[in-house]
């Protein structure tokens, strides 16, 4: 993004937390940044424009800090959901994104509403997503009715903790607490077998986004996960999640220098001889591949 039309909207998101957003005008902003009117209607075309760019700019920071939590770390670890989701938090506690929510969910304009929509909706398909990886496939059909009843718990539970506490937040307490009565939910769900919003109606309602739309190295980190989940048992094991375990560090930048290509493809030519990883992870190994190739490209 160009560095005045960030200074845009880091003047107007000033405002809108000072002033709110409906008594912010067009003048304000041009006062507070110091450009002329016709350069603010060549980067938006309204002051609604200027709050939907906020909110992705903001958003797109976060999803890649809580994202880059996963890297090198097991998707499956209910810790690690934790910290994503305090992250979530303490950016809309720091940028005041939930009190500029509140002001204009109400609105009365047919493309702000659509997109609250479409980021509720976003929210609630990367839960439902992370509870895909933490508590395991056979479970997916259970799992869109647990991410619903999660953030009800969450937000509600802000909502009443903060009423009760002199409005002050503490984010750990309350999404700590709110994890563990969903781990407790999803089992009694699963064993009850019941289910109230069936996953082919969410799936309408909330489309899958692809792959490509992940981080390389989260998509990446996913893939060797799959992976090492489908080799689980056979003979080799140990070898072969060593080698994976090698790819995703040496991906990760943890080691403080660029990826090495000639040990990343010596691991992976080492992992295409092997007779397991071709009967029980061909598909997933195959799409590792393609992750690879499309991350070194990136990096040449």
């Amino acid at each position: 993004m160009k560095d005045r039309k960030l200074h845009v909207l880091t003047c107007a998101h000033k405002l809108f937390i000072e002033k709110g957003f409906q008594a912010t005008s067009i003048q304000d902003i041009l006062d507070e940044s110091g450009i002329a009117k016709g350069t603010l209607y060549n980067y938006f075309s309204s002051k609604n424009e200027l709050l939907i760019a906020l909110f992705k700019t903001l958003y797109k920071n976060m999803e890649k800090e809580r994202n880059d939590l996963l890297i090198g770390q097991d998707p499956s670890d209910i810790n690690i959901f934790i910290k994503q989701f305090e992250l979530q938090m303490e950016t809309n506690r720091a940028n005041k994104l939930i009190s500029l929510f509140e002001e204009v969910i109400f609105i009365n304009d047919s493309e702000l509403k659509d997109f609250i929509q479409k980021s509720q909706l976003r929210m609630l398909r990367w839960v439902h997503q992370r509870f895909l990886e933490i508590f395991g496939e056979e479970k997916r059909e259970y799992l869109w009715d647990c991410a619903i009843m999660y953030l009800g718990i969450l937000n509600h539970g802000i909502r009443y903790y903060t009423m009760t506490h002199d409005k002050k937040l503490d984010i750990h307490r309350v999404v700590q607490y709110s994890v563990n009565r969903l781990v407790k939910i999803v089992e009694d769900v699963a064993q009850s077998g019941e289910v109230l919003v069936e996953a082919e109606s969410m799936a309408r309602w909330v489309p899958q986004e692809g792959e490509s739309e992940l981080p390389l190295p989260h998509a990446i980190a996913n893939a060797v996960s799959d992976l090492k989940k489908n080799l689980s048992g056979c003979v080799d094991y140990e070898r072969l999640a060593e080698l994976l375990d090698f790819i995703q560090q040496e991906l990760s930048g943890k080691n403080g220098t660029a990826p090495r290509r000639f040990l990343v493809e010596s691991a992976m030519d080492s992992l295409k001889g092997n007779k397991d990883l071709a009967s029980k992870g061909g598909s997933d190994f195959k799409k590792l591949q393609e992750l690879l190739e499309r991350y070194m490209k990136s990096h040449d």
